[in-house]
């Protein structure tokens, strides 16, 4: 690698540039990263469009996997890891010390500005994020082994897919047999679909919204789907009443800004049932009925992140290919392609694929 690295920096809404960044010199607590593919997701299309653009140019990107170009010798003891190593980083940088981090939960010591993707390229070494050929990994960065073959474009759905597995079966104990409705069908949705399944689910229900959504829940059933269903022309509890016989013992919202999307969560949900309400996305619920909430007696979570034993089962679970991830309906593209993908995953263009990938040194397709 040269001594500087291409990036591309996000510097208002709607406007990426790419900069030549000096490459920083690795120290005995540190590592470098030669990045290989970086997953997109909501939050990065909303970082591009302005809703949650910070302020500040950054260079973006949190679903990163690569090789370890240049590491410290305590880091490598600290991560067991070595120069030509692949791995996965996690978004969130953990202080290793606090209670949260022991147990492997969102540490409560670092911000949501510590997070990778999030960083101001202007704090040293600015390459903070995956849009870039390399990315600087700080000593409280957490990495993860990929496992021998995976693909690097396959391996960035170890974030979506650990969030299925932590969202859809860890957070809400979800037990062998029970009945699973997850909402929205993107990447997260199948995820979340996969993970009840492969959990012992008795029946997984997913739905979507309208032509946007026809061509993800026709690939549902690959996912341990059940039965798919379009909310735009069909009435979710009915038709989870005819397939099965009963309501869900946990529904999982993975959608974006689907404003019915609460109510009909609630009344999928049986009585004591358990609603995941998972990500922030702009959810609003004009119809919400908080009265069926008390009088089924509902339990409701919130889920932000991602915890490492669900990283780890990601991986597991992508190696088994027991579910069809390698062929997802997915769009690839080098820093030319980049805007026109993120502008599709808003909605603003063509249809968008269910999985997006920026690879560095490719160009689109």
């Amino acid at each position: 690698m040269s001594a500087g690295a291409q990036a591309l920096v996000l510097e208002a809404p709607l406007t990426l540039r790419t900069r030549e960044l000096q490459l920083p010199a690795i120290g005995d607590d540190d590592a470098l990263l030669r990045v290989e593919a970086c997953g997109l997701c909501g939050t990065d299309h909303e970082l591009y469009t302005g809703e949650l653009f910070p302020g500040y140019p950054l260079v973006p990107g949190h679903e990163t996997i690569g090789v370890i170009e240049g590491i410290g010798r305590s880091a490598a003891q600290r991560w067991q890891i070595a120069a030509g190593d692949r791995v996965a980083v996690e978004v969130i940088r953990r202080c290793g010390e606090c209670d949260a981090c022991r147990a492997g939960r969102r540490c409560v010591r670092r911000g949501l500005a510590d997070m990778y993707g999030f960083v101001p390229v202007d704090r040293p070494p600015g390459l903070w994020g995956g849009y870039a050929e390399a990315q600087y990994l700080a000593p409280d960065s957490q990495l993860l082994r990929v496992p021998a073959g995976l693909d690097p474009v396959v391996a960035t759905l170890f974030n979506p897919v650990g969030a299925g597995i932590h969202w859809a079966v860890t957070l809400p104990g979800t037990r062998e047999g029970d009945v699973v409705a997850v909402l929205g069908p993107g990447v997260r949705g199948l995820a979340a679909a996969a993970a009840a399944s492969e959990a012992g689910a008795g029946f997984v229900m997913i739905t979507g919204l309208g032509a946007r959504d026809a061509h993800r829940l026709a690939i549902a059933p690959d996912f341990g789907v059940d039965l798919a269903v379009d909310v735009s022309t069909t009435d979710p509890v009915a038709a989870l009443r005819a397939a099965n016989g009963r309501l869900a013992d946990v529904v999982v919202d993975v959608t974006a800004k689907a404003p019915d999307a609460l109510g009909h969560a609630v009344a999928l949900a049986r009585p004591g049932g358990t609603i995941v309400l998972a990500g922030t996305r702009g959810r609003k619920a004009p119809s919400f009925d908080a009265d069926s909430v008390v009088l089924k007696e509902l339990r409701i979570l919130g889920a932000l992140g991602v915890d490492r034993p669900a990283y780890r089962s990601a991986f597991e679970l992508l190696a088994s290919r027991r579910y069809p991830f390698d062929g997802l309906p997915r769009r690839v593209v080098g820093f030319d392609g980049i805007d026109a993908l993120l502008l599709d995953m808003a909605g603003e263009g063509a249809q968008p694929p269910v999985h997006g990938v920026l690879v560095p040194e490719s160009r689109s397709r």
